[in-house]
């Protein structure tokens, strides 16, 4: 039962963790418009969904221990992490930074709207399924 509970909600649950990994890389862009050389960073959201999706984004990864003393480092990364990219300069600046305020406003205004519409349907969702086993 749980399992197709799980099926039912993985879409809005694996949209929701790519919309706040994307959150958090457009806020690192607006924090680091002034810093000198930095690179503004993106996910491609519908192929980082796709993947997801396939189970494709399932990898292994496994760091390498300098000391004996480090932690080991095997761990799956799965649907909440997307490859990031380097965003495509549009005006260059003397001091390299690639951030364009605008359109990192632009950006994070239309990946928060899209976070809450994917809070909405998963909402709705719940909703439904509970005046299914009310019968209402």
């Amino acid at each position: 039962m749980t399992g197709k509970l799980d099926d039912y909600l993985r879409f809005h649950e694996t949209s929701l963790s790519l919309r706040a990994q994307r959150q958090q890389l457009l806020a690192s862009n607006i924090a680091n418009a002034d810093t000198p050389n930095f690179k503004a960073r993106d996910i491609d959201f519908s192929n980082a969904m796709q993947n997801a999706m396939s189970g494709s984004a399932q990898v292994s990864a496994t760091l390498v221990k300098t000391a004996d003393s480090h932690l080991s480092g095997d761990a799956a990364v799965g649907a909440g992490s997307a490859q990031t990219l380097y965003r495509t300069v549009q005006q260059a600046s003397i001091d390299g930074n690639s951030v364009d305020m605008d359109v990192e406003r632009n950006q994070f205004a239309d990946n928060a709207i899209r976070y809450e519409a994917g809070l909405t349907m998963i909402s709705a969702q719940i909703k439904n399924m509970l005046a299914a086993i009310q019968g209402g």
